[in-house]
């Protein structure tokens, strides 16, 4: 999980037109937990097959994540139902017997390495996409191919939306309705290597207040972090797992529940 790491600038000499890279020795830090926990439940599907990847951080100049292969998964419902999570390879845990309920409370708790990690997370809904718009005046240069997927936010609620446009790359953007309640919005996507005939598949879910604010605080460390020499570095980004073993012995990562709706859009 190179986002959990320590990013150096690394180093150049340049003398007399010969060019020498120097690699940096970094002190490492004992790995941590990572926790990629994200329960979706697709409308149209009974949402019982679900799946949570471990894996530990490794050091910055190795490329391979290490799996954990040891560990004990199991969610629990606030209605006293348990799912338990079996490793099938990789560091992938699989129930097929999850039931998802919306607006249901849900606790992780998972062992490894004999000490205990738990979370707690709501199943949030989410409306449905009401249709698909491209335009082809999007951009700065006012010819890039843009698309809207539009939905309408529920009134007198408040929500939080996470979607994905996936295409050879997968683009993520998060919303509030705090400007939005209760009218038509879209979701937004523009690539200007999009052509005519390739496929979007969308997908728009819903999110939780805490997990909207989490994704945020990631983005303003991670996407926007221009990489100065003199920059300050970003700060750790904790999720919501909690190591009730050892607090400071925190892993990375999140638990969420999300309804899911989606759609797929072929480039006209």
């Amino acid at each position: 999980m190179k986002a959990w790491k320590l990013y150096l600038l690394s180093s150049f000499l340049i003398l007399t037109s010969c060019e020498e890279v120097i690699e940096v020795d970094l002190e490492e830090s004992e790995p941590r937990l990572v926790v990629e926990a994200s329960i979706i439940w697709l409308k149209g599907s009974t949402g019982n097959q679900q799946s949570i990847r471990l894996s530990k951080t490794s050091p910055f100049y190795q490329e391979e994540v290490e799996p954990v292969l040891n560990a004990e998964v199991n969610i629990y419902s606030a209605n006293g139902r348990e799912f338990n999570f079996s490793h099938s390879g990789n560091g992938v845990y699989i129930s097929n017997t999850f039931e998802p309920i919306l607006n249901q409370d849900y606790y992780l708790e998972l062992t490894y390495n004999d000490q205990l990690y738990t979370a707690t997370e709501r199943m949030m809904p989410v409306t449905d996409i009401d249709y698909v718009e491209q335009s082809n005046s999007g951009g700065f240069t006012g010819d890039d191919i843009e698309i809207k997927a539009y939905y309408t936010d529920p009134a007198d609620q408040e929500n939080y939306y996470l979607f994905k446009f996936l295409t050879d790359d997968l683009s993520l953007e998060f919303y509030e309705d705090e400007f939005t309640n209760g009218n038509q919005i879209f979701g937004y996507y523009s690539d200007e290597d999009l052509e005519k005939g390739d496929e979007i598949d969308i997908f728009m879910e819903g999110i939780s207040r805490d997990y909207f604010e989490y994704l945020f605080i990631l983005r303003s460390q991670v996407g926007n972090n221009g990489g100065g020499p003199f920059e300050t570095m970003p700060a750790t980004v904790k999720g919501n797992v909690i190591n009730q073993s050892n607090r400071e012995d925190y892993p990375f990562g999140y638990f969420r529940l999300s309804q899911a709706d989606s759609t797929s859009y072929i480039i006209e």
